[in-house]
Order: structure tokens, then sequence, then C-alpha cells
């Protein structure tokens, strides 16, 4: 079935991701781990603080703190650009230079037209429904922004719908494929009929 395929090419590519966000959420704690092995660094800012504090060591000690967490906070921040980056860089390159992702290639299906110009309208769609605005949740929500948070979360989800509905319609066409002017077709592979050929707008 065609909408099975799809969505195991979608499992496929979502899975890719994952693995990266994994590998990136392992760099990320060794990074902030070393802010350990960084103590001298940290500790020479700290004495400074403290020597100019006037006395104040609750306030030197809250600065010292503050400076630590904002370095944490920083690293997991430029983790999830770098998710964000990355997964659009995939789904672009894949796209212009093969016509399909991984997931898509592996059953059978493939994007058409594969224009860089396309694929890169494409691969922005996709990165912002799959991965971007959820990133973007979760950043607002380590700074500390919980009811902004929580909004960006409910558009990530319909978001996310938005974009993967309209694959159960006749015509089989994502949010992505509609902005782009591309369409999912087979390659013969498999059980399932080809998509309608793309109609641009």
């Amino acid at each position: 079935m065609p909408k099975l395929r799809r969505a195991t090419a979608w499992f496929i590519d979502f899975a890719l991701v994952l693995a990266l966000a994994a590998a990136l959420a392992v760099l990320t704690f060794h990074r902030i781990s070393a802010l350990v092995a960084d103590v001298p660094e940290l500790a020479t800012r700290g004495g400074l603080d403290l020597l100019t504090s006037r006395g104040d060591v609750i306030g030197a000690s809250e600065g010292f703190g503050v400076s630590l967490w904002d370095r944490a906070v920083l690293y997991v921040e430029e983790a999830f650009g770098l998710l964000i980056v990355a997964t659009f860089l995939y789904q672009w390159a894949c796209l212009s230079f093969a016509g399909r992702t991984v997931g898509k290639g592996l059953v059978g299906l493939k994007v058409t037209p594969s224009m860089p110009r396309r694929a890169a309208v494409r691969a922005a769609v996709t990165t912002a429904a799959d991965i971007a605005v959820y990133a973007v949740a979760c950043v607002l929500l380590i700074e500390g922004e919980f009811l902004l948070s929580v909004a960006v979360w409910a558009l990530a989800v319909l978001l996310f719908f938005l974009n993967a509905l309209p694959v159960l319609s006749p015509t089989r066409r994502s949010l992505a494929d509609r902005l782009a002017g591309t369409a999912v077709t087979g390659l013969g592979i498999g059980t399932g009929a080809a998509t309608p050929p793309v109609r641009t707008f």
C-alpha cells in the first residue's frame, strides 16, 4: 500500500534523525561534564568576582553558579541548533542529488521533480514539522519560558499533523509537497501504486 510505504519511509528517516539526536546528546553530556575539568578557568573567574564583590560572598557565588549554568544551557542549545541544520541538510542533499531520502529509497519511492530549489522548500517544511519547532519548544523550556514553550509545543504538534494528514487524501501529497510543488511517486518496487503526477500551483 502506498500509504504504508510512505509511513515506513518516514519512520526510517526519523530513526536516522533520532540516531543523530542521541549522538548529539552524548556529545553534549560530555561537553557539560568537561566543565568540571575547566574548573581552573571558572575558579579564576569566581575568584575575581569574589575579590571585587566588596564582601558580597553570596552574590559572587551566585554569579559563579549562573556562569556555569549559562554555559551548560548554551551547549544544549547548540546541540538543538546543530540537529535542525543537519536534518535540513540531510533532506535537502538527498532530494537534490538522488530525488529520495534513505527511507524513501529503501521502500521504492521518489520525490519529483528533484530540483535544488524545490528540494530546499520541501526540506525546510519537513524539518520544521519533524524537528525544528519541537526543538524551539525545548529551548524555551530550558530558558524558563514555560507557557511559551507549551504554546510552541502545541504548534509543533499541529504542524506535524498538517504536514502528515494530507498524505491520506486521494492526491497523497503532504504539506511539504504542496508548498514545494512536488509529489512522491513509486519506482516500480513493491505493490503500491504510484502517486499522481505533481501539480504545480
